[in-house]
């Protein structure tokens, strides 16, 4: 039975993921030897590069672990647990370092899991973990760790200071669009009122235009009865002057059968 399973089960779950990560890193490290192509090898070494951030990611959980247990651990469990992750990172450790070297032959400089600064390069491909103690590996590892966190902490920061500008700009789009969408409707009832007015003023035009004629022929009319009436009345024996209806005809001048003058 494992060891680890009767301290803790989550323990003994963690390290067997890490222990398949190194058997995978081994076989892989050992396959990337027969690659002879560059280009194969820069992605088998990608490949690696992800497998061993999975390994750093479950070495600092099992190391979280460890430092929760360690109220209720006694001495000698907590030794053989520090033991135990000091293996881990010194193990994963050889393999970044082997990495390294890889990729420095490969001329891929941008392959590089801990992102740490380019003036320590060179110093850390020299600390091989085979001339390192315990102590240095643990510091070391925390720190290329460490540096990693900050990395992508740097990186999360990046990405969500730009999805608050996306989302601005998208807000702002649609800001605009809205209000575009609201001149248009405007401009509609602005033509449609300018057409119905248009309307209005010919059919206007056309009454007024009617009425006119209309004025123009009364006006006629009463001029030709004002003129009738006169000539009839200077005239009043004059048959060829039709009478005007509802106008009485003049009088007739009365003859005296007897006249005493």
């Amino acid at each position: 039975m494992d060891p680890l399973s009767a301290i803790s089960e989550e323990l003994a779950e963690i390290d067997g993921q890490i222990t398949d990560i190194f058997r995978a890193l081994s076989n892989g490290f050992q396959k990337l030897e027969k690659i002879k192509d560059s280009n194969r090898q820069s992605r088998q070494l990608e490949e690696l590069t992800d497998k061993m951030r999975d390994c750093k990611r479950l070495i600092k959980e099992f190391d979280r672990e460890v430092k929760n247990m360690e109220r209720i651990n006694d001495p000698n469990t907590s030794r053989m647990l520090n033991e135990k992750k000091q293996s881990m990172i010194k193990e994963l450790n050889s393999y970044v370092a082997l990495k390294k070297q890889y990729a420095s032959n490969l001329e891929n400089k941008k392959i590089d899991l801990f992102d740490g600064p380019a003036e320590d390069f060179g110093e850390q491909n020299v600390l091989l973990a085979s001339a390192m103690t315990n102590q240095q590996l643990m510091d070391n590892g925390n720190q290329m760790m460490d540096e990693t966190d900050q990395a992508i902490e740097r990186s999360k920061k990046v990405v969500h200071e730009t999805i608050n500008v996306g989302t601005e700009t998208t807000q702002a789009l649609k800001a605009q669009t809205e209000q575009m969408s609201r001149i248009v409707n405007e401009l509609d009832s602005i033509h449609f009122s300018i057409k119905k007015a248009s309307k209005l003023v010919k059919e206007i035009g056309r009454q007024v235009a009617t009425d006119r004629c209309i004025m123009g022929l009364l006006v006629l009319i009463v001029i030709g009865v004002i003129a009738i009436i006169i000539v009839k009345l200077v005239h009043p024996n004059n048959k060829n002057i039709p009478d005007i209806p509802g106008l009485a005809p003049p009088a007739m001048t009365r003859k005296l059968l007897w006249n005493p003058y």
